[in-house]
């Protein structure tokens, strides 16, 4: 397996990437999100737990149910073919005896110290919706992601009856390229990164 991707896979991994705000026409397919899910679940969590949970919000009768935990200047998000929730479960820890079978006893960790279960649910789903978002670019698609968002509306909307809260949101689709803002700066090694 080599050890470095190409220069083209990191240009649509990272280096040309880009978040989108406006959105072309073109559809995505219910495969492309199959094909998306089946690469972001491979992404590292720890001990495998993989507390994240996602609903694609596709059908225009779901966008209009999300439309009022939308801000303002969020609403853009609405044009995109695919608007997916980011959520993570509280009850993760259920899922153990699946996803760590080589420890099943691994879950006492969690029911034993309850004050463990949502910041590590919260960690890792957040890693795993880094993952959703490379994995997105890797087959194809833009991601908008989002932070502006009244995640308890969204909550009671899409994840009652569940122990799932949400961590933020994406749009999906093919992105409009005039839309596209110029790159902001980034910060250099000196001020983002030490060697000790």
């Amino acid at each position: 397996m080599p050890y470095k991707i190409d220069q083209a896979a990191l240009d649509t991994l990272f280096l040309k990437a880009r978040s989108h705000n406006g959105w072309t026409s073109e559809p995505v397919t219910d495969a492309e999100l199959k094909e998306l899910y089946e690469l972001y679940i491979y992404g590292p969590t720890s001990a495998n737990t993989q507390p994240a949970r996602l609903v694609f919000v596709k059908s225009e009768e779901a966008k209009a149910r999300l439309k009022p935990a939308l801000s303002e200047g969020n609403l853009k998000a609405l044009a995109a073919p695919v608007i997916a929730l980011i959520g993570y479960d509280l009850e993760f820890y259920e899922k153990i005896p699946q996803l760590f079978p080589h420890n099943p006893g691994f879950k006492d960790l969690f029911t034993n110290n309850p004050g463990m279960v949502e910041p590590h649910a919260f960690r890792n789903s957040s890693l795993q919706g880094a993952y959703f978002i490379l994995a997105a670019r890797a087959v194809g698609l833009d991601v908008g992601p989002m932070s502006g968002f009244n995640a308890a509306k969204v909550d009671e909307e899409f994840f009652a009856g569940t122990k799932i809260k949400t961590n933020f949101i994406a749009a999906i689709g093919h992105g409009d390229a005039s839309k596209v803002f110029d790159r902001l700066p980034r910060l250099p090694f000196e001020d983002g990164a030490k060697i000790v």
